[in-house]
């Protein structure tokens, strides 16, 4: 029997939170939500600076159990429901130096952030899901996962290959049950932070943000495609994943580097 589907409008009277989405990728996945008829919660610690009042915001610090369990209670007591979780919130803030300069708070920290935040939020909201036999979780990771940088970003890039893992495992439970649960892993995006990281490069090596940005990627080992993503063109690829368009995709890992990660 077909499937009609109808791609305008396609996420009306679904419920959407987007973790981390008050600025860059987040902020543009929660936007396409919106633009496609969902209704979209956004957390971050930080109101954002340009208050979009489409979008529900809640105040809370995900790396903590206290402050999932705040948005799990919020978002069951003001909507009933959660009809898709993308769990965006990520960060590394560990210093550079390799292992040795890292402490047991660095690992913690980083690893509360990126793997056990999604996690609390997926218990939290599963059984929901499960109860309604639908639903769509996305975990956004990171080319890191699989092609880490020891020197800078090790704890980061460990709780990334976590996340990829636990996020397979996860589908493989939850599919027969009507949840997709997908990976998203982008290289390096072009978001507002990373300009202004490309303006201080510039300005100390007394070059241009075009050479800032080169170097850059030639430390990643060159993007075949010549440039970072977009936030949108990764906000693009999470809105055709939860879509009814995406309804047979469930447990694959989504790489959205350029062409980064040079091997198959």
């Amino acid at each position: 029997m077909e499937t009609q589907l109808n791609f305008n409008n396609e996420l009306s009277g679904k419920i959407a939170l987007v973790t981390g989405g008050t600025k860059g990728t987040g902020k543009a996945i929660a936007e396409r939500l919106l633009n496609a008829g969902a209704r979209v919660i956004i957390t971050a610690r930080n109101k954002p600076e340009m208050e979009n009042k489409e979008l529900h915001f809640i105040s809370a610090d995900l790396s903590t159990s206290n402050g999932s369990a705040k948005v799990i209670d919020e978002i069951k007591a003001k909507f009933g429901q959660l009809d898709i979780l993308i769990n965006n919130l990520g960060s590394s803030e560990t210093p550079g130096g390799g292992f040795g300069a890292l402490m047991d708070e660095d690992w913690e920290q980083t690893f509360q952030a990126n793997l056990f935040a999604p996690v609390r939020l997926d218990r939290g909201f599963l059984p929901g899901m499960i109860q309604q036999k639908s639903g769509v979780i996305i975990h956004i990771a990171s080319i890191q996962g699989k092609l880490p940088l020891y020197d800078s970003t090790l704890p980061y890039a460990a709780a990334k290959a976590g996340l990829i893992n636990y996020s397979k495992s996860l589908s493989n439970e939850v599919a027969p049950k009507g949840v997709r649960v997908l990976t998203v892993s982008p290289g390096w995006i072009m978001t507002t932070s990373a300009k202004r990281m490309m303006e201080r490069i510039a300005q100390s090596s007394n070059g241009t943000i075009e050479e800032a940005t080169e170097s850059v990627m030639n430390a990643l080992g060159g993007i075949p495609f010549g440039r970072p993503a977009q936030p949108e063109e990764v906000a693009e690829l999470v809105g055709f994943l939860v879509s009814p368009r995406a309804n047979y995709l469930t447990g694959t890992e989504f790489v959205i580097d350029g062409g980064t990660i040079p091997t198959i």
